[in-house]
């Protein structure tokens, strides 16, 4: 099989599309889509998203210095793409897309209710890259929708229905093809 090089760029997936709720005192709250997101540390946990500068929640995020990650499932990838193409310069997006804000316990951006997990996260540090800010966050809670867990606590995938975004199409996650350390088993 030949291969065929190409220019540099961000080919990298499948990438999760979130939702990202910020708030400024006094202000209404605000939800971005966002597909530049992930995982940096474990212990203790520490995620990031990445912001363009001239996007309206960038400046929400960056004087609040707080977020939250709101993990949708595949029911929702409609209100996902919708907060991903409409600013919220121009409208409350909560109530466009039906959602209801909850408040969080330990930052004042809200929670999306409808959302089956979300993530409370506080900014430890910024780094500008060029076309996007990244915005580094220790994870302070999880809040997981009960009835998407198994009767051991776990998180049941077949319930939240996640999916992901591969350059520019969304594609359903459902066929499990292994488990962590599979290889090492009998």
């Amino acid at each position: 099989m030949s291969k065929v090089v190409q220019h540099p760029s961000t080919i990298l997936f499948p990438v999760p599309a979130v939702l990202v709720t910020t708030v400024l005192p006094g202000q209404a709250p605000n939800i971005i889509t966002v597909a530049w997101t992930g995982i940096m540390n474990s212990d203790p946990p520490v995620v990031y998203v990445s912001v363009r500068p001239s996007r309206h929640s960038y400046r929400l995020i960056k004087e609040s210095g707080e977020y939250v990650i709101n993990v949708p499932s595949a029911d929702q990838v409609r209100e996902v793409d919708y907060c991903g193409t409409v600013s919220g310069r121009d409208g409350d997006k909560f109530a466009a897309c039906g959602f209801t804000p909850v408040a969080g316990r330990h930052v004042r951006a809200p929670l999306i209710k409808e959302c089956p997990v979300n993530l409370e996260c506080r900014v430890r540090q910024v780094l500008s890259l060029g076309s996007h800010d990244v915005f580094i966050a220790d994870v302070l809670a999880v809040h997981v929708d009960q009835e998407t867990l198994t009767d051991k606590g776990r998180l049941d995938f077949g319930k939240i229905r996640p999916w992901a975004f591969c350059v520019h199409e969304y594609f359903a996650l459902g066929e499990r093809i292994g488990t962590y350390g599979f290889t090492k088993k009998g």
